[in-house]
């Protein structure tokens, strides 16, 4: 009998860009509207260095969602990060975590780190008082095509930092390939993966459809079909390594539909009807709780939520635009409907 409806435990999202200002206003409820918790992104303009930007940060973001809404703040570590803020903040309950930004990887990350080196003496104190260490997998080289830039981090970079920090709580977001799943599956218990729903649903012929298609573009940019399946096996797999962040990313439609187009995608308005979509057509609804729940909670060291949410079968069109927006899947048909 198939499966009509089903109800997990209320999920977070580990990876969110919720923006400043009126955006912020426009987009937040929707996070809200489906997660308990939320890892939020530090790449505004400036930067949330400081638990002082953070907390004021914090608070509109409270302010456009209610108080039922936990933001989980994360500082943005640049070539002069002080180690010892770092702890301070993390101490007083305001840094849920740190991001890398290797400079020029993505979207304002202009202030972001020229060399891994730079940050050491931060990542030593991390790995000491349990901080957790979002890292953006991307070389910048223009010799290395942008294709390969994930695979090429791991190679260079995170391969000798899992090496150099066998401690350190890191989480490589937004992973886009068969290299990236089957390194994370490979490390150590202290490595875990954030996954997307566009990186579950697109190839990269998505972003060349009948014309160019600047809605499917985020960066990291979609891959290979290969490397498609092997995330969404990843994903699929029950490895409490792999867990929902949806890296929604919204941009104004002229933003994206101009000469050079902003990446990111905003699929914060039906992120679970996204995600379970694919745990639907891979036959592991029974493990799609544990990947939108538990996983993330666990590895970050906080308590699982106590409320619910369900989903029902139903099959509903994705409106062109929300808000203004135009959403991941615009247009399209999807098999599941959040009902709260």
């Amino acid at each position: 009998m198939t499966l009509q409806s089903l109800t997990i435990r209320r999920p977070d999202d580990w990876h969110v860009h919720l923006r400043d200002g009126e955006m912020l206003k426009t987009v937040a409820p929707y996070t809200a509207r489906q997660f308990a918790r939320a890892i939020v992104m530090p790449n505004l303009v400036p930067p949330i260095t400081t638990v002082e930007a953070a907390s004021s940060y914090r608070d509109r973001i409270i302010a456009a969602t209610g108080p039922d809404f936990t933001p989980l703040m994360t500082c943005y570590l640049t070539n002069d990060v002080d180690p010892d803020g770092l702890a301070r903040g993390f101490a007083e309950g305001m840094w849920a975590a740190a991001k890398l930004y290797p400079a020029g990887a993505t979207t304002n990350s202009a202030s972001g780190v020229t060399d891994i080196r730079n940050i050491y003496p931060a990542l030593e104190r991390m790995q000491e008082i349990g901080m957790t260490f979002c890292i953006h997998g991307e070389v910048t080289d223009p010799d290395i095509d942008v294709f390969d830039r994930e695979a090429v981090f791991i190679d260079r970079i995170l391969s000798p930092l899992v090496d150099d920090f066998p401690a350190l709580k890191m989480v490589l977001e937004h992973i886009t390939t068969r290299q990236a799943a089957q390194f994370v599956a490979d490390a150590p218990a202290n490595v875990a993966a954030t996954i997307t729903p566009q990186h579950l649903h697109l190839n990269r012929n998505a972003l060349f459809k009948g014309g160019l298609r600047p809605h499917a573009y985020c960066l990291p940019v979609v891959k290979r079909e290969e490397h498609r399946l092997a995330v969404r096996q990843a994903a699929v797999s029950g490895s409490p390594k792999f867990f929902l962040g949806t890296d929604t990313a919204p941009h104004s439609r002229e933003a994206k539909e101009s000469a050079c187009g902003c990446a990111g995608i905003f699929n914060a308005s039906y992120a679970l009807e996204s995600y379970v979509q694919v745990f639907d057509d891979e036959g592991a609804l029974d493990r799609f709780e544990a990947f939108a729940s538990e996983h993330g909670p666990r590895f970050y060291g906080l308590p699982l939520n106590e409320g619910t949410v369900t989903l029902v079968r139903a099959e509903h069109q994705v409106p062109e635009t929300v808000e203004g927006l135009v959403p991941f899947h615009a247009g399209e048909m999807l098999r599941w409907r959040f009902v709260g």
